[in-house]
């Protein structure tokens, strides 16, 4: 029979398509089941992480419930980070609602207006009830293509206070993003760059990795001017700068940013090894006291190594100003690593340009039934104005809290007018018996030092910095003696000058054995500051944040010398349950001056 070449074709073919089919069939059956599962457990564990961290999303409101951005709270007592620029159109008291459809009256605590960001507490509606929060995560430990989570009320859509949900990538770490018409005025640093879509109204919000931990604030995009909607570029703030600014702002604190003092950039632009070396460095900053000079190679700064411009400008701006951090650098073939004091920078407000942090949306009505405005709100009671402070009213709250923590250790507010302290000395190549007495009685106030030779100061009465800083080479052992016997014994009162807490910073103790550390950054204890003035002395007051317990002080005879610094341990009873350090190590500089070994106290 004949066949058309049509019909042998098809039937040649046959074979090779069913044979096709039979290797595709238990392909299709069974791989699918498997990537299936594998999709609805990634679907199933995103949405848990929503529904988890979704009742802390803040919507950020002008008093009456108009909406103007978006925050997240951070711990059980309400209080709540956002962006500096969203709550300027609030004011200080404002209003906050959360995805339970509430709206909480709420003040303004802390704000960081460089880096673009604040924190405001939530007053809860019944006393003492705890508020939804979320966990901080750690900013460095994000990679570029992780999944992101951003959330807060863009467009100021839900009126129920419901946040929006978007998802997407990270598309950068470590962006440095100047805003201003010049570095240092308003910037990112060291912020976290994502596709995942942000919008106006979404500033100030929270951007989560895939576990549901806060990696950053929310804070600005790239958009078209016309249009000013999101371009697939948006910024937030990392959650590890802002942990270094965290107890600045519990404290009520205007922060300001840090400058090291000095300029530094490329030592030569077409170079294949990048060098970044000082090109300017002020005369009165810590950085030239520590040895620095123009030309000097930075190799790392805070344990960040030192390739690019933009590194040294990154890592700069994370950090508040007056915080000590570990500086390495070379000159010639010699590398030296110091603690250097960072200074402050206070900027000028400048205009943002037009791919600045997202503006806060316009006043939005709530829907029928929201409550009308009410000028007695009770959050204007948690509200104290005074300058270079945010909120007063919480630096207050902070300080009292810290001192009652560190009156575990002993209560020397009753009595014990006059101290006194024998024991031995160690200062290098003199040693010897040690003695020192500190007379705050009601005649002149008087400090007696024996180290061998004995010393004697008026504190009140010698007001000549070079009086005030003996011994000679020890930045002012007495006046810092003076002073830590006027702290415990006063509470405060004795400090007429001021007397608040300093927010938060890293401090050194150095080895007991006088040797030199592996590292600086080893070191390192984060402590809870307090800040004093008597007379013309300031003085900074360090305290161990797990027990509240006075690791040192550092006086500053003058604001342009190096302090003497006092670092106390060893602490053992000195009578009636009080503790006292019996081990003092003074310095001065990058110098140890001696270390008093007491053993025993007198306290009259």
């Amino acid at each position: 029979m004949s066949r058309s070449p049509f019909r042998l074709l098809l039937l040649l073919a046959a074979p090779a398509v069913l044979g096709l089919a039979a290797c595709l069939v238990p392909v299709a059956s069974a791989r699918p089941a498997a990537v299936d599962k594998l999709v609805a457990d990634a679907e199933a564990e995103r949405v848990a992480v929503i529904q988890k961290v979704s009742p802390a999303v803040v919507a950020v409101c002008i008093h009456g419930g108009q909406a103007v951005g978006s925050g997240v709270v951070i711990d059980p007592e309400g209080y709540a980070l956002t962006n500096h620029h969203v709550v300027q159109p609030t004011g200080p008291i404002m209003q906050c609602g959360l995805a339970d459809g509430v709206l909480y009256d709420a003040v303004l605590v802390g704000q960081d207006k460089i880096g673009d960001v604040a924190l405001v507490k939530l007053l809860p509606k019944q006393k003492d009830k705890p508020f939804p929060f979320v966990q901080l995560g750690d900013s460095d430990k994000v990679r570029i293509g992780d999944w992101s989570l951003a959330m807060g009320n863009p467009f100021s859509i839900a009126l129920d206070f419901t946040p929006t949900v978007t998802y997407g990538l990270v598309s950068g770490t470590n962006r440095y993003e100047p805003l201003g018409s010049r570095p240092g005025i308003s910037e990112y640093t060291d912020c976290i760059q994502v596709d995942t879509s942000i919008n106006p109204g979404n500033s100030g919000g929270p951007l989560f990795n895939a576990k549901g931990e806060l990696i950053g604030i929310n804070g600005r995009i790239n958009f078209e001017k016309r249009v000013r909607i999101n371009s697939g570029v948006g910024y937030a703030i990392s959650i590890n700068q802002i942990k270094n600014f965290l107890g600045h702002f519990y404290a009520g604190i205007d922060t300001d940013h840090a400058s090291l003092g000095a300029s530094a950039g490329s030592v030569d632009d077409d170079s294949d090894l990048a060098k970044i070396v000082v090109k300017q460095i002020l005369e009165d900053s810590d950085a030239y006291r520590r040895g620095l000079r123009d030309g000097d190679q930075l190799i790392s700064f805070a344990g960040r190594p030192m390739t690019s411009t933009n590194q040294y400008k990154n890592i700069l701006g994370t950090f508040p100003k007056e915080w000590r951090v570990p500086l390495l650098f070379r000159r010639e073939n010699e590398k030296k690593e110091v603690l250097v004091r960072l200074q402050n920078i206070t900027p000028a407000e400048k205009d943002q340009p037009a791919g600045g942090p997202m503006p806060p949306m316009p006043p939005r009505p709530m829907g029928p039934g929201g409550p009308p405005p009410r000028p007695d709100s009770p959050a204007a009671k948690l509200h104290k104005p005074k300058p270079g402070y945010t909120n007063f009213y919480f630096n207050e709250i902070q300080r009292d809290k810290l001192l009652t923590g560190a009156k575990k250790h002993g209560d020397f507010t009753a009595g014990a007018a006059t101290w006194t302290a024998e024991g031995r000395y160690d200062a290098g190549e003199r040693k010897g018996e040690m003695r020192f007495e500190v007379d705050a009685g009601k005649e002149v106030a008087a400090v007696v030092l024996r180290l061998n030779i004995e010393h004697r100061l008026l504190p009140l009465e010698q007001t000549d910095p070079r009086q005030q800083a003996e011994p000679i080479g020890s930045g002012g052992l007495m006046m810092a003696l003076y002073h830590y016997h006027r702290f415990l014994t006063t509470e405060g009162k004795g400090f007429e000058g001021e007397f608040v807490h300093g927010g938060s910073e890293p401090f050194y103790p150095p080895p007991a054995d006088g040797g030199t550390p592996k590292s600086l950054a080893a070191l390192r204890v984060d402590a809870d500051v307090i800040r004093t003035k008597h007379g013309s002395v300031t003085c900074k007051w360090y305290f161990a944040k797990t027990d509240q317990k006075l690791l040192g002080l550092e006086t500053f005879i003058s604001k342009d010398t190096d302090p003497c610094e006092l670092y106390l341990s060893d602490y053992k009873d000195a009578g009636n349950g009080r503790v006292l350090p019996h081990r003092i190590e003074a310095r001065y500089g990058d110098k140890r001056y001696a270390v008093l070994t007491v053993s025993k106290y007198t306290l009259k």
